[in-house]
């Protein structure tokens, strides 16, 4: 779905002022069963019943109706809701935003409603998102009826209508409504930064692709050095040191020599990311369909933690060959100094090894997925909690707080299955070992438990600028290319 560039929205069809009267004509209640329904409501939010919302309590509420939202989103939420601006949002507040919400909401679903039969039909919201100058093809337009419309009978109700949009604390326009689809659509999968649900459909996947591509190549780039050494340091089966590694490296090429092998490491990212976008969507899709009467979207921490693991190892499998001659690259040494092309490597890995060659260490870099992720995702909701109850008194965590939650979640998650990476990569440099086990067993019986670890230290130092780099670029890109 996408809104024509530089082209004036149409309007839709024009409707008379509307009263609370309308609403509840259209939602069949009576005034006393909607003022149950709204204190219901901020009971709910209100879980403690003091009396008002503050922002811990709106952000805790939308997690628990599993509402996608982030920092931003809740406190716009809260600024919209207190009108005294006091930080706090009593019920009299609340009351009024929940009127004039409905009020809007019943608007735009009255200029949608060209029938008059108290629904919106398909084809009506097509009519009405085309005319706004919003584009959307046949299957974005089902999937769009599909998350709104609860009951599944193919229309929207105004009551579907209200509860999609009642927590949006903006203006609702077409084009509005358009960014609220895609925030909702925004899934997270752990180590990946964010994914489009839906994205093999949706209007902006090549930007999304795009601003993800751009972030990791420029992150790639930035720690290309500490990569390289912690590649050198993790094939060496002697004393391990970071000095005597540097000097080495530097004696191959001096500058040059410490991003060897980065310019296949960009290459692969943008194939990466896309397989593992769209693996992600159909296992998603997958897990949804299991579970009967699920919301497709709905698939729950320990569904989108499979998912994305399952992403992850589709995405390693499809370009290992890559990320093996990679490695093949950064550790290779001849007395000459002489470097080969990527084409001659990669043709005597053939000749001298056959096509098996290409895959050696996958099963050890494999395993480490899910661990990975499970441990990261834990780690982080652990740390942003302990960030709200010592550091923030109860507040929301910041983006720079997250970041920090994030990057010490992913050391944490890196630093527990570092020895399958370590035997990933001595399987892929070196031909020597016979399988995974082999490898295990020559590394523990000639270097002892140390030998996982040899270069953890590079390897941590870059976890904080890869995040970082990859955070900034990220997020400037998407505002470039009109994602946010």
């Amino acid at each position: 779905m996408e809104t024509e560039g530089g082209k004036k929205s149409q309007c839709v069809k024009k409707v008379g002022p509307v009263t609370m009267d309308h609403v509840l004509a259209a939602l069949r209640e009576t005034e006393e069963e909607r003022d149950s329904r709204i204190k219901s409501l901020f009971g709910f939010f209100d879980s403690d019943n003091v009396g008002y919302l503050d922002y811990s309590k709106i952000e805790k509420g939308l997690s628990a109706m599993r509402i996608p939202f982030d920092y931003k989103f809740a406190r716009e939420l809260l600024n919209v809701c207190d009108s005294n601006k006091d930080g706090r949002v009593d019920y009299m507040e609340f009351r009024r935003y929940m009127d004039d919400k409905e009020m809007e909401l019943y608007k735009i679903f009255q200029a949608i409603d060209v029938e008059h039969n108290g629904c919106i039909l398909p084809e009506e919201l097509w009519d009405a998102l085309v005319k706004s100058g919003i584009e959307m093809d046949d299957d974005e337009l089902a999937r769009f009826v599909e998350h709104v419309d609860k009951d599944n009978n193919g229309i929207i109700t105004f009551e579907e209508w209200r509860d999609f949009l009642l927590l949006y604390p903006h203006e609702v326009t077409f084009a509005n409504i358009y960014r609220y689809w895609e925030r909702v659509c925004l899934v997270d999968i752990g180590e990946q930064a964010v994914i489009p649900e839906g994205i093999s459909n949706h209007g902006h996947a090549s930007k999304y692709l795009i601003a993800g591509g751009v972030a990791g190549a420029a992150s790639r780039t930035a720690t290309a050095p500490l990569d390289r050494l912690k590649v050198t340091l993790q094939v060496q089966t002697t004393r391990a040191a970071i000095v005597p590694a540097v000097k080495k490296i530097w004696s191959e090429g001096r500058v040059r020599a410490f991003f060897r092998g980065n310019g296949l490491n960009i290459v692969k990212v943008a194939p990466e990311s896309a397989i593992k976008f769209y693996s992600y969507e159909i296992f998603k899709t997958f897990i949804g369909d299991q579970k009967k009467g699920a919301d497709h979207g709905d698939i729950g921490t320990l569904g989108r933690l499979f998912a994305g693991g399952m992403a992850g190892a589709v995405a390693q499998t499809a370009i290992y060959p890559m990320d093996l001659v990679k490695t093949r690259l950064q550790t290779f040494s001849s007395e000459s100094g002489m470097v080969p092309s990527l084409g001659k490597l990669s043709k005597d890995i053939w000749v001298q090894e056959g096509p098996r060659a290409f895959y050696r260490g996958l099963i050890p870099s494999l395993l480490g997925i899910i661990p990975y992720a499970g441990i990261d995702l834990a780690a982080y909701e652990t740390l942003k909690e302990m960030a709200k109850e010592h550091i923030l008194n109860d507040g929301e965590p910041g983006p720079f707080v997250q970041l920090g939650c994030g990057t010490v979640s992913g050391a944490l998650g890196a630093t527990c299955v570092y020895p399958l990476q370590v035997v990933r990569t001595r399987m892929q440099a070196q031909s020597s070992y016979s399988g995974m086990s082999d490898c295990f067993r020559k590394t523990l019986q000639h270097e002892g438990y140390k030998g996982f670890y040899k270069g953890l230290f590079p390897n941590l130092l870059k976890v904080v600028p890869a995040a970082s780099i990859t955070y900034i670029v990220y997020e400037a890109m998407k505002k470039s290319l009109d994602l946010e």
